[in-house]
């Protein structure tokens, strides 16, 4: 590893999690679309990640997965334009309770590793004014 490895390590965590805090609020801001039940419901996107073994290491996005049925829910609702001859929609099938999980999990590990680049850039300061003298 090299003498700044842990800023790459922490800047490729803060990457990644910023790419899940994207697909986690996508799907927030989409839970609510309806479709015809013709149409396919909107599929929740979820990240996954792996490790970088060469280098310095840390982690990088190795896919975006799309989740759920494209069946989504089946809801009534004649009044909508949208609906069928039976007044039924389509709505995702996302919870909103695992997303909001997802998002605080996602929030805290961005918060770790901005606490990481912090304290690494304070260490490598001191160590630069230790030099000095």
């Amino acid at each position: 590893m090299t003498i700044f490895g842990a800023l790459g390590v922490a800047g490729s965590g803060m990457d990644v999690t910023r790419k899940w805090l994207d697909a986690v609020s996508d799907n927030i801001a989409n839970m609510n679309n309806v479709t015809s039940t013709s149409e396919d419901a909107f599929q929740a996107r979820y990240i996954q990640a792996s490790e970088i073994t060469s280098g310095d290491g840390g982690v990088q996005v190795s896919a975006a997965l799309l989740s759920g049925d494209t069946d989504g829910r089946i809801v009534y609702d004649p009044t909508n334009p949208l609906a069928d001859a039976d007044g039924n929609v389509k709505t995702p099938d996302i919870d909103l309770s695992s997303q909001m999980t997802q998002l605080i999990m996602a929030q805290r590990g961005y918060q770790a590793n901005a606490a990481v680049i912090d304290r690494a850039k304070s260490a490598y300061e001191a160590a630069l004014t230790i030099g000095k003298s």
